[in-house]
């Protein structure tokens, strides 16, 4: 099965400093059709204008993968960590037992990333902070683990979920092939360009959720940049 789920039926809205659309429903007001997808809870794109960011705010028990578009994060936290992240690469934090942080655009330009939330395997756990560079030249036409929690992933940042964060870039024309498991939920979402998964076509802006699907053939209408999210 697949949903879309079209930038017109997202949550989120213009604060000014922060432009905001939520792939999946974070209130009890948001739109009841985006719902979770087993362990996947959370999936903001976000555009932060420059000079502003999110204060010092605290986190438990989550697991939070934030891949940048465009621009540069820059990370502080109260274990003492403090990390620039730039435009392709990733940063992770494992909330564990809590931790505070603060997510700022100090750039001259908009801050434009994609942050998604997976519940841990399990509750507690030593908080930490990563981030690592991924070339978008060693993912052209396959798609590699940016974030993980399965341990054969060993070039990906580790994470404490059942699920994998994959991401891929597409020539106009070519196509991946992502086989899944029973029992799990996918979520794509474009950081740029066009595709089409299993036939479905999808824009920037816009994600789609899939279960019970054996395999997803992605194909590339336009060049593109995507995100994919197997969880359990």
């Amino acid at each position: 099965m697949l949903q879309l789920r079209t930038n017109e039926t997202l949550d989120g809205g213009d604060h000014g400093w922060l432009k905001a659309r939520h792939h999946f429903a974070v209130s009890t007001n948001g739109n009841p059709a985006n719902g979770p997808l087993g362990a996947l809870v959370v999936w903001n794109d976000d555009e932060i204008a420059p000079g502003t960011g999110f204060g010092r705010h605290p986190h438990a028990d989550m697991e939070i993968i934030t891949y940048v578009r465009q621009g540069v994060v820059t990370h502080e936290d109260s274990a003492g960590n403090i990390g620039r992240t730039v435009a392709g690469d990733v940063q992770v934090i494992s909330a564990g037992t809590g931790i505070s942080h603060s997510e700022r655009n100090l750039g001259e330009a908009p801050l434009k990333l994609f942050q998604i939330w997976l519940l841990p395997r399990q509750r507690g756990g030593t908080p930490r902070w990563d981030n690592r560079q991924f070339p978008k030249a060693d993912r052209a036409g396959r798609l590699i683990a940016l974030a993980s929690g399965d341990p054969q992933d060993a070039e990906a940042l580790q994470i404490r979920a059942d699920a994998r964060v994959l991401g891929a870039t597409l020539l106009a024309g070519t196509m991946v092939t992502h086989p899944l498991g029973r029992f799990r939920h996918s979520y794509l979402a474009p950081a740029q360009g066009v595709i089409l998964v299993n036939g479905q076509r999808v824009v920037v802006g816009d994600g789609i959720a899939v279960v019970d699907e054996p395999k997803l053939n992605i194909t590339a209408e336009e060049d593109a940049e995507f995100i994919l999210v197997d969880a359990a």
